[in-house]
């Protein structure tokens, strides 16, 4: 994956509704900051490609991804660590996510758990 295809997956998985009514204020924050590193780096160039979200997705990432590249946007520190912290945290966040309200017999933890419950 290049430095490009990075920014533009991280913004894609930010674009995703579900994701942002589900996301941690730390994730929201993260995105936020990556959007506006992304709108500082495409200002000269304009910047309406990136609130073009409701075009079909492949024609959006395209178009993103050659304003990017033409920007030098592969060149932005800034950039590229907003994008990877974006990421990071969705990572992380995205791995368990558990609401146990009203819940019996809950296990939460590791990749392969198992529980056995008896509920009388």
């Amino acid at each position: 994956m290049t430095e490009v295809d990075l920014v533009v997956a991280a913004l894609a998985a930010g674009a995703s509704a579900g994701l942002m009514d589900t996301a941690s204020t730390a994730v929201r924050d993260a995105y936020d900051a990556l959007r506006e590193a992304v709108r500082r780096r495409l200002s000269a160039r304009g910047e309406e490609v990136l609130d073009a979200e409701q075009m079909e997705p492949g024609v959006w990432e395209a178009q993103l991804r050659e304003e990017l590249i033409a920007s030098g946007a592969d060149r932005d520190q800034e950039l590229l660590a907003a994008a990877e912290k974006f990421r990071a945290l969705v990572r992380s966040e995205g791995k368990y996510q558990v609401d146990a309200r009203g819940a019996k017999g809950v296990q939460i933890g590791g990749d392969h758990p198992t529980q056995f419950n008896t509920f009388n």
